[in-house]
């Protein structure tokens, strides 16, 4: 078949050199760079609130599961079997430790490993295993006591700080696989979708229930895989988040503080690197939806060391840059603690927040802390200290001519609906140059990046939402 011959002529040496437009040849930190390997890659993960599992939906097994296969003859050798997909704690698979058989958080994390043990794919200079399509439910059971505080067990505390409807409103979602199928006309299609709504049926309408999906398709073995995202609020599940992201192979990744499986073959690292990706968005999800056109995850300690597993010290760092028009500014002249301390130029100088001529308020939506930081800069915002499994910094950024240098958005609008665009972002420039909080004196950390992803955040929307968009052409490059 043409596609599997385009395979094995072109993709033995894309696989590990991007060729530039100049034909400067360009590493790539991914396993299937631009998303154009035919035999793809693809997985699912569901988190609750404090980014673990809680309890499995009923009938739907462990939140974890894969597409992978093949292109060999004409059709598709599928490497990961509808029963592997649904298998839910209690249920032994090889490799399985013996302690996380009926341990509903431990169990997802033996089986991610489990799914990516059979999607690898051997490579240089190491092995990879799948995008990875991260579903998160916002809802948070305060009386439950079940998310930590900065990593500290916690006691339940009254409603109303967080949405839930009540007992129940942390579950996990019902998920319907349509494994990839090649049909006659040579387009290869397959998707995840379902609803948090338990009990409901999303072929009756999606009226007044959540709903998400994820359908990806590849026509012709030159171009890119489309992965066309959906996802629907309601009254229930008012914060629901959906991404598709590059973890890492091995180790830590943004928010997961277990040993994660993914598509970064080669850990970026600022400086040098960029993000190469097309996206084109098709309904943005209404003025509370946090679309993110680029997100990156890492993990260092407040001394500067690389996170080493204790969630009491670890410290989750973000990076945002969110699209949405409808996105304020919350750093101002008027709200400091909104802002980080200082902004940095292109050319290293450096703008303290209280210089109000020449400080980019606009350049900044969120700026947040680490809560259990010992030398803060006053005023300060920190962090949430519940959503993450440790204590966690962000840096939310907007459209703004003061990222011109790096080819990020300059203004409001820029890749919003109407306005589908590639993009090549210097991301590793970028985020070298953002404030993150370190204690004084200690040696500067390293911005080793677990995650980079994209994708949108409703954040507590009010009435139901929807936002709809396309990824593709989506690579990590080695500048």
């Amino acid at each position: 078949m043409a596609m599997e011959a385009h395979l094995h002529v072109v993709f033995l040496l894309v696989n590990v050199i991007v060729l530039g437009v100049s034909g400067a040849r360009r590493e790539t930190a991914v396993g299937d760079p631009g998303m154009r390997r035919d035999g793809l890659r693809v997985a699912f993960e569901a988190w609750n609130f404090c980014n673990e599992v809680g309890q499995e939906a009923p009938g739907m097994g462990s939140p974890r599961a894969a597409d992978c296969f093949d292109l060999s003859s004409s059709s598709l050798k599928h490497k990961v079997s509808e029963a592997d997909n649904k298998l839910g704690v209690g249920k032994p698979f090889p490799g399985l430790a013996p302690g996380a058989l009926n341990n509903t958080d431990l169990y997802a994390v033996q089986k991610e490993l489990y799914l990516g043990s059979l999607c690898q794919v051997e490579d240089t200079p190491n092995p990879w295993q799948f995008w990875m399509v991260m579903l998160k439910n916002g809802n948070y059971d305060t009386t439950s006591g079940l998310c930590p505080r900065n990593g500290k067990k916690a006691p339940p505390f009254g409603p109303g700080r967080f949405p839930c409807f009540g007992k129940g409103c942390m579950n996990q979602p019902m998920l319907f696989h349509q494994q990839t199928k090649l049909s006659d006309g040579g387009i290869m299609r397959g998707s995840f979708k379902g609803t948090y709504d338990l009990g409901s049926d999303i072929g009756n309408g999606l009226d007044g229930i959540s709903f998400y999906e994820v359908l990806w398709e590849k026509k012709d073995s030159n171009e890119s895989w489309v992965f066309s995202h959906k996802l629907k609020t309601s009254k229930k599940y008012p914060w629901l988040m959906l991404y598709l992201r590059a973890d890492a192979t091995k180790g830590f990744s943004g928010g997961y503080h277990y040993d994660t499986r993914g598509m970064l073959k080669i850990l970026p690292e600022s400086p040098n690197f960029k993000v190469r990706v097309t996206l084109d968005v098709k309904q943005g999800g209404g003025p509370k939806s946090q679309f993110y056109l680029i997100d990156i995850g890492s993990c260092w300690k407040n001394n500067g060391a690389p996170c080493d597993g204790d969630v009491l010290t670890d410290i989750t760092r973000y990076s945002e840059m969110i699209i949405n028009p409808e996105t304020p500014a919350w750093c101002s002249p008027t709200n400091l603690g909104n802002c980080p301390p200082y902004h940095i130029t292109p050319n290293d100088t450096k703008i303290y927040r209280n210089d109000t001529a020449n400080f980019p308020y606009g350049a900044y939506h969120y700026y947040c802390a680490p809560e259990n930081a010992l030398f803060l800069e006053k005023p300060v915002s920190t962090c949430d200290p519940y959503s993450n499994p440790q204590a966690q910094e962000l840096v939310q950024l907007l459209p703004h001519p003061i990222w011109a240098d790096y080819g990020y958005p300059t203004k409001q609008g820029d890749g919003w609906v109407g306005d589908a665009r590639t993009w090549e972002l210097d991301v590793g420039g970028l985020a070298s140059r953002l404030y993150f909080y370190q204690d004084p004196g200690t040696p500067p950390a390293r911005r080793v990046w677990g995650s980079i992803d994209m994708g949108t955040e409703i954040f507590v929307s009010d009435r139901d939402e929807v936002a709809e968009w396309t990824i593709s052409d989506f690579d990590v490059i080695f500048t």
